[in-house]
């Protein structure tokens, strides 16, 4: 029996990540990551897109997976209603960067970027997936102006990601012009 409760110690202490995930009320950890838009060479700066307006940001795994196509297609086809809105919309992944430029193409349609962020960044949005190192879980944010967690979602289906997100960006919204009445 202590055999065991040792186990389940130790892979407890291996599937925690290396810092706590930011939470709603949370400020957001500011990065930088180059990615592609469209093919194309692209810089992402988060305390400059935060300048612009609200940022939606989705880590997924790894370009070129089921789900994570999946959710790329789905993203693409909202892109206006996220720009609609004010929000800078990104995808960003440790998983398969050297693909990058054909999946911002392929599956983005080149309607929002994607970037490849560095392991601080996975660390300090404690994202890392630790079945496949190097690789993120599928976690979305909703990111407001002011640089704070407005909402977060984590869940490896991909399905609901983007219908979660416009709807807290829309109560953002609705939240941000009570206020200025």
């Amino acid at each position: 029996m202590r055999h065991i409760l040792a186990s389940l110690a130790a892979t407890a202490c291996l599937a925690a990540p290396a810092f706590a995930a930011p939470e709603v009320g949370d400020a957001a950890p500011l990065f930088e990551a180059d990615g592609f838009l469209g093919g194309e060479a692209f810089h992402f700066d988060l305390g400059e897109a935060l300048a612009n307006g609200p940022v939606v940001m989705y880590f997924f795994p790894a370009a070129f997976t089921g789900g994570c196509n999946v959710e790329a297609a789905l993203f693409a086809e909202s892109a206006a209603e996220f720009s609609a809105a004010g929000a800078t919309l990104i995808g960003v992944t440790a998983g398969n960067t050297d693909r990058l430029s054909e999946f911002s193409e392929a599956h983005c349609a080149s309607a929002f970027p994607v970037a490849a962020v560095d392991r601080e960044t996975v660390s300090a949005y404690g994202v890392g997936l630790m079945m496949r190192p190097g690789w993120t879980n599928r976690t979305s944010y909703v990111i407001a102006q002011d640089g704070e967690i407005a909402f977060k979602h984590s869940e490896m289906n991909p399905n609901e990601h983007v219908t979660l997100t416009l709807s807290a960006l829309h109560a953002l919204d609705a939240d941000a012009s009570a206020a200025s009445e």
